[in-house]
């Protein structure tokens, strides 16, 4: 009952990791990896006893047939005729002993398998509910490698915490002291023979996990990440590589990440590889039966001891050192969850979007930003004093070199952050007391980087309004200059991008702004969709994107001199300020920042043009 009610515990949906912040429970201090493991695991506490109780009584059952053994040679060697009775009795305590440790085992390993998956199960939807909830701009700080190796390399590596350390570590605690005891009993002093190996192997695996290998192994930890971020970016991102001929360098730059990471683990595994050696060695049966033997050779051949008495010794004394030769391995695990428990932690407790406690509504799609400035974590300002209208039905466009903080205000206006002072109003209310599920429906967004899910292609463009129908869907496709394409696909709206089909740049960029008209959101933040864009290409989104924009509330990063030329307002930025405003002719009139700007942009595309001739 006991283990039921903890495979069966609610603990799937509310892991008390997730129940406080990095400080609960500690007095005020961060707790320690071990304190994070403790808190995953205490849902689950009932059925985890259950695995310790068992695997105790199966470690102990699993001496039975060795001791059986030797209680049959002792009844087989003893002079006179055989005790027929006592040798079935041994015969029948070791079979029943090893079918006892099969069975119970078996049950340990189970149940110890089904708390795992368990854990997995209930830490992932918790991943995957924290971060639907953090504000989108978080991601733009980490890599997809990153919180991929959290989700599922983190979670996977508990595995062998859960799985297989419970049954490791009461084996290597019981086998010993049972095996110890019996031993003692037959002889104490081939006993403190056989102690030998294993006070030598516990040294030396003591110095094997020493402070200064666990850090060592936390970098290795890192190194693996930083690895597998690399290999994730790398694959994503290699369509723009080969568009831009920049194959070369990224080749090398992964290759760099590669070799580093090589180079790591080299010096890494060499600082241990003479420790790990000995220990082998020492802990190794031939080591321990070579040493047993000869000490009980010396005792029987000086009759301190009868010959029949060094028969457990062979046996059991292996049984003394092997849990703790596997014990260090063991120890590396656990040290590894312990680690993957502390990034799992960190990435539950990213503080999520704050939502209203006195929800607004807002009136109309202006866009206001009063005293608006922004800094990331590390408190260097992005933005500083930005005060900006867009008037309701408007185009502005921002312009400025790299770095200037557009993309940053952008994304305050669907909160994909919040502003560090000032705010940002839509329709007279501050976007903070806006429910983000009402703001996503009057703020939509199309960025150059676009992400579709592995579904269908009706269901990539509903992501927003799931309740639409197939001929709404449709609608939306049209407009986006789409429809006929996916009409064309094996399967037409029922699509799953990834498997029935790959989509080019432009038919996703299409697709996303498909997603977008269906939004029907009146304001609309727009990063230029077509830097990568070919001509033909460029053309087709331009048309998507004019259905699109018309009678919007519109801010577009712009890049393309075109658009600058349209929009109703130019807003140019420096270092996080608003350095020149006004429309196109006033600021070409000024002959300012955006002048020269202009027409250095225009004598790049000059010569791009001469070039293509």
């Amino acid at each position: 009952m006991a283990t039921a009610e903890g495979l069966h515990s609610r603990a799937d949906d509310r892991t008390v990791v997730a129940d406080g912040g990095p400080e609960d429970d500690s007095g005020g201090a961060a707790p320690t990896s071990r304190q994070v493991l403790l808190r995953l695991l205490r849902p689950y506490r009932t059925s985890l006893v259950a695995v310790f109780v068992l695997q105790i009584v199966s470690s102990l059952a699993g001496l039975a047939p060795l001791i059986a053994v030797v209680e049959l040679g002792r009844v087989l060697l003893a002079p006179g005729p055989v005790d027929d009775g006592a040798a079935w009795v041994a015969v029948w305590i070791g079979v029943a002993g090893l079918l006892a440790r099969v069975m119970l085992a078996a049950a340990s390993g189970g149940i110890a398998h089904l708390v795992d998956g368990r854990l997995q199960l209930s830490l992932r939807r918790l991943l995957a509910r924290r971060l639907g909830k953090v504000p989108l701009g978080w991601y733009s700080r980490r890599s997809s490698g990153e919180i991929n190796g959290v989700v599922q390399g983190d979670v996977d590596q508990l595995h062998h915490l859960i799985a297989h350390a419970p049954v490791e570590a009461t084996s290597a605690v019981v086998v010993p002291l049972a095996s110890f005891v019996y031993l003692a009993w037959v002889d104490w002093r081939l006993t403190l023979v056989a102690l030998v190996p294993v006070l030598l192997g516990l040294l030396l695996q003591r110095r094997l996990q020493s402070e200064d290998r666990q850090r060592e192994g936390r970098r290795m930890g890192e190194a693996m990440g930083r690895i597998g971020a690399a290999s994730v970016e790398f694959v994503e991102g290699i369509s723009v590589v080969k568009t831009f001929g920049g194959g070369g360098q990224a080749h090398r730059r992964y290759r760099k990440a590669a070799d580093d990471f090589a180079d790591f683990f080299l010096t890494y595994v060499a600082g241990a590889a003479g420790l790990a050696s000995l220990a082998a060695l020492v802990l190794s049966p031939p080591f321990v039966l070579l040493l047993v033997l000869t000490g009980g050779t010396a005792l029987i051949a000086a009759d301190a001891m009868p010959p029949a008495d060094l028969l457990p010794f062979p046996l059991l004394a292996v049984a003394l050192t092997a849990p703790i030769a596997a014990l260090g391995h063991g120890l590396d695990n656990v040290h590894a969850a312990e680690r993957s428990a502390e990034r799992i932690r960190t990435m539950l407790n990213v503080p999520p979007l704050a939502e209203p406690v006195t929800p607004a509504q807002p009136h109309g799609s202006r866009v206001e930003f009063r005293g608006v400035g922004f800094s990331y974590d590390s408190g260097r300002p992005v933005l500083q004093g930005i005060d900006l209208v867009l008037e309701e039905g408007t185009t502005t466009a921002l312009v400025g070199p790299s770095g200037a903080g557009k993309s940053t205000l952008a994304q305050l206006v669907p909160r994909f952050a919040d502003p560090t002072t000032g705010s940002v109003l839509l329709g007279g209310v501050d976007v903070r007391d806006i429910p983000s599920e009402q703001l996503y429906r009057h703020v939509s967004f199309v960025f150059q980087d676009v992400r579709l899910l592995r579904a269908g292609i009706a269901e990539n463009i509903a992501l927003a309004v799931p309740e639409a129908d197939r001929a709404t869907v449709e609608q939306a496709a049209r407009a986006a200059g789409i429809h006929e394409r996916i009409q064309a696909m094996p399967r037409g709206y029922d699509s799953v991008i990834g498997e029935d089909v790959g989509l080019s740049g432009g038919e996703a960029q299409r697709l996303s702004i498909a997603r977008a008209l269906l939004i029907d959101a009146p304001v609309l933040v727009l990063d230029e969709a077509m830097s990568f864009a070919d001509a033909k290409t460029e053309a087709e989104i331009r048309v998507a994107l004019e259905n699109l924009v018309r009678g919007r509330t519109q801010l577009v990063i712009a890049h393309r001199l075109e658009t600058v030329a349209r929009a109703d307002r130019i807003v140019v930025m420096e270092e996080g300020r608003i350095v020149e405003s006004g429309a196109y002719s006033e600021l070409m009139a000024l002959d300012g920042k955006f002048a020269a700007m202009w027409r250095a942009r225009r004598a790049r595309a000059g010569q791009k043009r001469e070039i293509h001739r």
